[in-house]
């Protein structure tokens, strides 16, 4: 989904906050780089629907927050596929 940049960040929004997406998860599943997502779900969504670009900024505190877990986690399971 490429077309219209105000269209994209509402239905990236609604990704995102129906499926706690990260930003690559949502890039992928639209098929755009993850630099496109931010730039759409952080300055065009909020020019956009405030209610929907807080529940994305709170989704996506938590995503970084527990960033590093995750990488701690997929490297564990890298080297150690058992635990």
């Amino acid at each position: 989904m490429k077309g219209n940049p105000e269209e994209r960040a509402i239905a990236l929004g609604e990704y995102i906050t129906t499926h706690n997406a990260t930003v690559r998860a949502a890039a992928k599943a639209f098929g755009i780089s993850k630099s496109t997502v931010h730039k759409d779900v952080t300055l065009r969504l909020a020019r956009q629907n405030k209610g929907l670009y807080q529940e994305v900024r709170r989704i996506l505190q938590v995503n970084k927050e527990e960033r590093h877990l995750r990488g701690g986690m997929a490297t564990r399971h890298k080297y150690h596929p058992e635990s």
